[in-house]
């Protein structure tokens, strides 16, 4: 079974690799850019639409607001990219948010910051691949019946490629990616060319449509509401920013600097794809409605709803339809890469969140296991609890892009606010010591731009909390405190069990238990027990008896018969149950020992037998195993099992035993004999 499970995880993990191979895993610029930045670029499928939706709630007219949420969009995107490239440089351990804020802020900042990244990176996975599968399900009927199992099953192919390790999953996801971003830039490009160049009219789709408003005669306070709404959806277009601070340990040397360049062209390839999608949707004369009323509030030029039977394409679709026109190779190009790139910005999240788990796991705010690398020199366990987080909210969901969307950058804009007020805190505590003129000049001027970044992030945090509490974000406010007082309550367990198990000065080594009485546990006789006597002799303690619980009547009394008759030379002691119990009667025997002399220890020794087989592990050592468990709770008392391995193990499979130590080879009775004649000694 061992050989089964161990060969189909080297088929789909891979071969093992050393620790002293970490450094052939580091990342050159062409493939962390891909590594880090899918998220980010990919939110250009979904951001500048969003825009739309929102303002298409007051109408066609509202359509005009979009072009300066765009641009405010734009100004924060820059702005925290700017903030990020002091980031990396300043603290390039890989900390991230989480290691800013703490060393600034203090650990509570910390936690907030680390709460706030854990549950974005699960929803960037969640949402990606739901917005994938929307993709797909567009031309494969399929998909779309079947959505929250399609896209479950594409966060477990997503699992398996980042458990073969970083740099494997990101030579995968490279192509894609590129792929992409020389799509939509052309995209982009072409469709600029054709209107401001060759003067030509583009039309998308629906630019016929007009859209019958949700809320009319709205007040000034309302309007501004309703585009304040749109500009914190299409700040989505900010996610996966800050993951590059966070994975500044896998680029190659000098890290830092690669990071920072890095960081930088994602920006300005983010910020141009953004604008020009959003430039050419507005030109094209796209239209977009919310999902649950496109049916009847999309009208058609005849002043008729587009009714149930409507698909509303995408934005991306419905700008590349007017460039290139419907059905050509381009637009199915373009189409098939974008759902495809929304499928690998949940590659952002598989980078950033084990790395974050490590951290807080070395700082002993998360499980141990989190901090231990895999097979491919990955964080294994933190990308399969990342996979399980995404497929509950996906499962949970029903795998709805528009529920998902409203939990969606809370957190992201929680840890950008801390992060930029600690990086304040940290250029202000740097000057009062640096005395290099242009060292400070540069720290002035970094100061200037986390200050500046911090107060448009928190700004937007404020937007954003209040324009989407009511519809999903306050799953995210109870969300976050329940993670950080989890992480509290570990951090309180390891600092207790850390205080606990210390040296201290009452404490003696050099103190030794007066004696050991020693208590072999005896079912019937037979080679397993013969061994476990034969081990518990080689201690040599100072008291050993054989102990047996006496529930069948008959059957005890010929296991004192048979112990006599092979005059085993080690006392049998009968316990008697007579509610047919095994467990209590050795417990109350053991702690009746440790009553009578309480400076000594007692010794257990439990024969146990070593199986195969997943199903005879079933059928076999159900009582030592509930009796180990109850045992180990006793103080005082010491638990050995002395293993038996039975054919079936895969030691002895197909096999006679071997020699070795304690192995049952002559008869009792016949070494007894031995010894009475003074051939051999036994201990």
């Amino acid at each position: 079974m061992a050989k089964v499970t161990d060969l189909v995880k080297r088929l789909l993990v891979g071969r093992a690799l050393r620790s002293g191979q970490l450094h052939e895993q580091l990342l050159p610029k062409r493939i962390a850019l891909p590594v880090f930045a899918s998220d980010a670029l990919s939110s250009v499928a979904y951001a500048p639409q969003e825009i739309l939706v929102i303002l298409s709630l007051a109408g066609v007219s509202f359509f005009s607001y979009s072009p300066w949420v765009a641009a405010a969009v734009v100004v924060v995107m820059l702005t925290v990219v700017a903030s990020y490239r002091q980031n990396v440089h300043a603290y390039p351990s890989g900390g991230g948010d989480y290691e800013v804020a703490t060393t600034n802020l203090g650990k509570n900042a910390g936690l907030t910051v680390a709460s706030a990244l854990m549950v974005d990176y699960v929803l960037t996975v969640a949402v990606s691949v739901a917005n994938g599968v929307d993709y797909v399900g567009a031309t494969i009927p399929f998909v779309g019946q079947h959505k929250p199992a399609v896209a479950i099953a594409i966060v477990i192919l997503l699992t398996v490629v980042n458990l073969r390790g970083i740099r494997e999953s990101g030579a995968a996801f490279a192509i894609p990616t590129y792929a992409f971003m020389i799509a939509v830039l052309g995209l982009v490009a072409w469709g600029g060319f054709r209107l401001l160049v060759l003067g030509e009219e583009i039309a998308a789709p629906s630019a016929q449509f007009t859209i019958e408003p949700e809320q009319t005669n709205l007040t000034a306070f309302a309007a501004a509401f309703l585009v304040l709404r749109a500009f914190s959806s299409g700040c989505a277009a900010l996610t996966g920013v800050e993951a590059i601070s966070n994975g500044v340990p896998a680029f190659r040397k000098p890290k830092s600097k690669n990071a920072a360049t890095t960081l930088l062209l994602m920006g300005l390839v983010a910020v141009t794809m953004f604008s020009g999608i959003i430039g050419l949707g507005l030109a094209s004369g796209v239209k977009m409605a919310e999902p649950s009323v496109v049916a009847h509030d999309l009208l058609k030029p005849d002043g008729t709803p587009v009714g149930p039977g409507y698909y509303q394409q995408p934005i991306i679709s419905q700008v590349a339809d007017a460039v290139f026109g419907g059905g050509s190779l381009p637009f199915v190009v373009i189409s098939a890469v974008t759902a495809l790139i929304l499928f690998l910005a949940a590659n952002t999240a598989f980078n950033g969140f084990p790395v974050l788990g490590s951290i807080l796991a070395q700082d002993r705010y998360l499980p141990r296991q989190l901090h231990t690398r895999g097979d491919r020199l990955a964080f294994s366990n933190g990308i399969i609890i990342l996979a399980l987080g995404a497929c509950l909210l996906l499962w949970g969901f029903n795998a709805d892009v528009s529920r998902l969307l409203n939990l969606y950058i809370v957190g992201v804009f929680v840890s950008f606010t801390l992060s930029q007020t600690g990086m304040v805190i940290h250029w202000t505590r740097h000057l009062k010591t640096e005395t290099d003129l242009r060292i400070r000049h540069q720290m002035h001027r970094s100061r200037v731009i986390n200050f500046f970044g911090g107060v448009m992030t928190g700004l937007v945090l404020i937007v954003v909390l209040l324009t989407k509490f009511l519809v999903g974000a306050w799953i995210v406010v109870i969300a976050m405190p329940i993670l950080f007082l989890m992480m509290k309550g570990i951090r309180r367990h390891y600092d207790k069990v850390a205080a606990e198990l210390e040296i201290t000065e009452d404490y003696e080594p050099a103190m030794l238990p007066a004696r050991n009485h020693a208590i072999v546990l005896v079912s019937k006789i037979h080679k397993p027990t013969m061994r476990a006597l034969a081990y518990a002799r080689a201690t040599r303690p100072s008291t050993l008896e054989a102990v047996t619980v006496g529930v069948e009547g008959e059957e005890a009394t010929k296991l004192q018969e048979e112990w006599e008759r092979l005059r085993i030379p080690v006392p049998l002691k009968m316990l008697d149950s007579p509610y047919r119990e095994i467990t209590q009667p050795v417990l109350d025997y053991v702690k009746t020992l440790r009553r009578r002399s309480p400076r000594d220890v007692v010794t257990v020794f439990i024969p146990e037998y070593v199986v195969g087989r997943w199903w005879e592990h079933l059928l076999h050592n159900q009582s030592a195993l509930r009796l180990k468990a109850r045992l180990l709770f006793k103080p005082g008392v010491m638990v050995t099992s002395v293993p038996w391995q039975l054919h079936s193990s895969d030691r002895l499979m197909g096999r006679p035993e071997p020699f070795a130590p304690g192995s049952v080879r002559r008869p009792w009775h016949q070494t007894v004999k031995d010894e009475e004649d003074g051939q051999i000694t036994t201990s």
